[in-house]
């Protein structure tokens, strides 16, 4: 066993099971505890047994404290209960003595016999409590990831943001912004050569932007993989240490990430073909019907595959997989939990998206009001943006992508950890790496539960 974000080999995740479900759960392991007497007299503190007082009220005519009738006693355990509730039997010291329910040789949670205390807390070693995981936890837990090691964390998304950011700006100010380019696409006699010769410079800029966003967001992506699943451990890591242990899958990251696309791109080509067939062959209201259709399946096919997909990234860098095995491990992991997974992946989106946008809408109201334009003259503007726009536009996507970057990719690995935790009892090996050798060895412990 080691520390490394890798925790543990998939070929010995307990989920191979037919039904995909643990194979450590108490439902599938029984009781472990053995059976104790069940119909023992109480004894007192000395062991002596019962001591009843010589004068006994008359009967019927005993009642409780404070006037309360008396609760009749519950019925004696059934068989497998351990030692009963008491310890020693029904009795034992009461429920709130030594041998109480879950005290020693007890078959309930520890301290229960001592005050009626709830389940032990699972142990938090990092930024997420080592159990299955609620949609709150594994958001708090990925802005906690952030505000805890903010150096490293704002410093991978600072960084990569202002180099993309610099690259779209110098890209969009030279290239997109030329005047021959929005002249000739404007000008309705301008010749197809001239058109022709506009389109492939805005196409050619604007795959340079998308190429140079899409790298900055694969290492960003890398990188704070392998910062949080230190963090899932309490253990912070450089922003040297994250780049060298993340470096040897970043090829592997960018042939999946150009892959997802690339089969969306597919599933949707197909699933227009008949359409555009049909209305190649004359019947132009039944192609585009037909079209429609198709197209809205492909879109639900395409959905579905994506959130299948969707836990790839992490399973390929922490578990060092090659790009086919990484995808069959999501699909592994999501399966059953396609609904679950898919919410959370929606929710974390639209947050990322809207706080994305409060912070750019003040930098662009500041940019129209130092353009002099103001939003009408934006509106007008074609995509022809002055420098000043761009600059201070591009300053607030550097300070959106810095907050966001971090939210999107821990909610993602966060995911993929407690969906291990749920088929895997990845929390076993978690605590092993974060040094709690007795994690799960505690009486009445469930790991993973």
């Amino acid at each position: 066993m080691n520390d490394t974000p890798g925790w543990a080999s998939p070929g010995s995740a307990p989920s191979d099971g037919p039904d995909g479900t643990r194979k450590d759960s108490p439902e599938q392991n029984g009781d472990a505890q053995g059976s104790g007497p069940q119909d023992a007299p109480p004894q007192d503190a000395a062991g002596q047994g019962p001591k009843w007082s010589k004068e006994q009220p008359p009967p019927a005519q005993w009642s409780a404290p404070s006037g309360s009738a008396q609760a009749p006693p519950p019925p004696p355990p059934a068989p497998g209960q351990g030692q009963g509730w008491g310890g020693q039997g029904w009795g034992g010291q009461g429920w709130g003595g030594q041998g109480g329910n879950g005290g020693p040789g007890g078959g309930g949670y520890p301290g229960w016999g001592g005050g009626w205390q709830s389940k032990p807390a699972a142990a938090k070693p990092g930024v997420i409590p080592l159990r299955p995981l609620g949609v709150g936890e594994i958001l708090d837990g990925a802005v906690s990831t952030m505000r805890t090691y903010w150096r490293t964390v704002l410093g991978i998304s600072l960084t990569v943001a202002v180099v993309t950011q610099l690259l779209a700006v110098l890209l969009q100010g030279f290239v997109l912004n030329d005047a021959a380019t929005t002249t000739a696409l404007d000008n309705p006699d301008a010749t197809p050569r001239e058109i022709f010769s506009a389109l492939g410079t805005l196409l050619i800029g604007s795959a340079v932007v998308a190429v140079v966003t899409l790298l900055g967001t694969i290492v960003a992506t890398a990188l704070l993989t392998t910062v949080t699943s230190r963090a899932v451990l309490g253990r912070p890591v450089t922003i040297g240490e994250a780049w060298r242990d993340a470096r040897p899958q970043i090829l592997r990251l960018l042939g999946l990430t150009l892959l997802l696309p690339l089969i969306a791109a597919a599933i949707m080509l197909v699933s227009i073909v008949p359409g555009i067939l049909v209305g190649a062959l004359g019947s132009t209201e039944g192609g585009i019907a037909l079209g429609v259709v198709g197209g809205l399946i492909g879109f639900a096919v395409t959905i579905w595959l994506m959130v299948r997909l969707s836990l790839a990234s992490p399973a390929l860098m922490l578990e060092k997989q090659t790009v086919r095995k990484a995808m069959g491990r999501s699909t592994k992991l999501v399966r059953g939990s396609w609904w679950r997974v898919f919410g959370i992946t929606i929710l974390a989106s639209l947050i990322a998206a809207v706080v994305s946008e409060i912070i750019l809408f003040p930098f662009t109201a500041i940019a129209g009001a130092v353009s002099g334009d103001g939003f009408a003259g934006l509106l007008d503007s074609g995509g022809n943006f002055g420098w000043a726009f761009l600059i201070i536009t591009g300053i607030g996507s550097v300070v959106g992508s810095t907050i966001t970057f971090p939210i999107t990719a821990g909610v993602t690995v966060l995911l993929y950890i407690d969906q291990r935790i749920r088929r895997e009892a990845l929390d076993l090996e978690l605590a092993r790496a974060a040094g709690l050798h007795d994690y799960g060895s505690a009486p009445g412990a469930t790991p993973g539960s």
